[in-house]
């Protein structure tokens, strides 16, 4: 007898809680079939856990009714069928399909009216009855815009204007004085650089306030290397001023950047090295400023010492300036020395306008001249540019997502006692296409053109390496005129390794030796976000035209990119 009433006992410990937690069903019916079928299609809830749920859903079905136009709605009792089934029974009456607003054109802009209404007249316009609430909601978030953000607005005065029309008055409240910021307080990186807050964000006391623009403006910040946002801002209201609260802080800028390239010297067949280092030092004084130096030498016996300095916000006006010096050497060949001074105007966050003088010394230093090709010479140019610049900050790997740098320069060149007119064309861009999460797809263009009537040699663009066609010895190749394009498919394991392809494609000229030819480089890499870094290895192998593939031509670059 014990072992029976032990196991009634465990199937009620057993089945108790599906027997007094049972589901609840609900159905709701119109009073014609039409009627139903309409309730039906708002896809109601149907199953429950208790009645109070059920009321809960009843109540929820007839709001929707009411905000589709069936205003008039009638709820009948609540029926209870059996013990797990209700039935209630809505009968929706007529159905208002539109609704005609009068408005005062004082209060409000027709212009507003326009992206919400086709038919708007002089005191009133027609809107479908569905679209009530978030019209309101939308006339009420431009109004704020405009510097009223605690305005309220409602419609008065409904009523039946014919079978299926209404008719009602908007009605609006706000301040009588528009909200303007009366100060901007920056917690956490107090030092911030308050003229980017003015020229880069565009945001400054004295502003209309609109906590919209304010928030989309701030997401800018994302674009500087030095701050990030750590929160949305807040603002304190009082009677009399409106403060704006922006939370930032100091974001790591300073990078180191060098590789160590290894490849074997066809002539003989022996193991070359090549490397550079390339260290940028960004807002270390709290100005925004910025400071490149770069120093490479690669196997061909080429040295390259370049410093550029960027002073923005220049006596907290929009313009800011950059001084650049470059000194390459040529072995034993020749020597030439860039200097460039030019204003910047940055327009907003993505787009930066140059100009500027751009001067160039050079000097044969063969004690015997064997080659006419290398002179002496100086040039002079005015230069102009424009930059574009956007940013993907969420990938850890490729914080840029595309970039355009777009730079033109005239001028002429002095040598020998003679005198001639130069220019200068130069591009580089990139695109990353995602495709999603893990597969993207880089492209790169760049190329420049040097146009005159003579050319030396010590005067050539020079091009080739791991930040050019991929597979050559750096600055190897010289050329009057040279495009390239660099492409990868790039495959992230996760959200600091990746793995890419490589293909690489170039074309260029040289009008001294009337050369034409094109170049292709193929291979493949991968990265790695280290503590220290970006590691970046590739493996890469180029090739003319004409040339056939040879496996001794590979070259294997690897590079570290650090920030501190």
């Amino acid at each position: 007898m014990k072992k029976v009433s032990f196991l009634l006992l465990i199937i009620y410990i057993l089945f108790s809680s599906e027997l007094f937690c049972q589901n609840l069903h609900l159905k709701i019916d119109g009073n014609t079939e039409h009627e139903t079928s309409t309730i039906d299609s708002l896809s109601y809830t149907k199953t429950h856990k208790d009645y109070s749920s059920i009321k809960h859903e009843i109540d929820s079905t007839q709001k929707r009714l009411f905000k589709i136009g069936y205003i008039e709605n009638e709820l009948k009792n609540i029926t209870k069928i059996n013990d797990s089934s209700f039935k209630t029974q809505i009968h929706l009456k007529k159905k208002f399909n539109t609704i005609y607003i009068y408005y005062n054109e004082t209060e409000i802009e027709r212009s507003l009216l326009e992206p919400i209404s086709k038919n708007i007249f002089d005191d009133y316009f027609e809107l479908e009855f569905s679209k009530i609430e978030s019209t309101l909601n939308f006339i009420n978030s431009k109004i704020s815009d405009e510097g009223f953000p605690f305005s309220k607005l409602y419609l008065s005065n409904i009523k039946v204007k014919d079978t299926s029309d209404l008719s009602a008055e908007l009605i609006i409240k706000s301040e009588t004085k528009k909200r303007i910021i009366s100060n901007i307080i920056i917690k956490g990186y107090e030092k911030f650089p308050r003229s980017y807050l003015k020229h880069f964000l565009k945001i400054k006391p004295s502003q209309v306030f609109d906590l919209t623009k304010i928030k989309n403006k701030t997401n800018q910040l994302n674009n500087l290397r030095f701050a990030n946002e750590i929160k949305s801002p807040e603002v304190l209201f009082s009677k009399d001023s409106t403060t704006l609260y922006l939370y930032l802080e100091k974001a790591k800028s300073n990078s180191f950047d060098g590789f160590l390239g290894f490849g074997t010297n066809e002539e003989t067949n022996q193991l070359e090295f090549d490397g550079y280092l390339n260290l940028n030092l960004t807002n270390n004084l709290n100005f925004g400023e910025s400071f490149k130096l770069l120093y490479k030498s690669d196997e061909n016996d080429q040295k390259t010492f370049q410093a550029d300095l960027t002073l923005p916000y220049l006596l907290k006006s929009p313009i800011g300036i950059d001084l650049g010096l470059r000194i390459f050497k040529k072995d034993s060949s020749f020597t030439t020395i860039n200097q460039a001074l030019k204003l910047h105007y940055q327009i907003n966050s993505k787009h930066k306008i140059y100009t500027g003088l751009l001067s160039t010394e050079s000097n044969n230093l063969l004690t015997e001249n064997t080659s006419l090709a290398i002179s002496d010479y100086k040039t002079q140019y005015y230069s102009f540019a424009y930059e574009f610049i956007k940013p993907q900050p969420y990938n850890l790997l490729f914080s840029i997502n595309s970039k355009l740098y777009l730079e033109t320069n005239f001028g002429e060149r002095k040598a020998l006692n003679t005198q001639e007119k130069q220019s200068h064309f130069s591009i580089d861009a990139f695109k990353i296409f995602n495709l999603n999460r893990k597969n993207s797809v880089f492209l790169r263009l760049n190329g420049a053109s040097l146009n005159s009537n003579t050319y030396f040699e010590n005067e050539l663009l020079r091009f080739g390496g791991i930040n050019s066609i991929r597979g050559f010895e750096e600055n190897s190749l010289f050329s009057s005129l040279f495009g390239l394009i660099n492409t990868e498919y790039r495959y992230q394991l996760n959200n600091s390794i990746y793995i890419h392809s490589i293909i690489d494609a170039a074309y260029f000229e040289n009008k001294i030796i009337d050369t034409k030819e094109k170049l292709f480089g193929y291979g493949f890499g991968f990265g790695i976000l280290t503590q220290a870094g970006l590691f970046r290895f590739n493996y890469a192998n180029g090739k003319s035209e004409n040339q056939k593939f040879k496996l001794s031509n590979s070259k294997i670059h690897i590079s570290l990119i650090a920030n501190f």
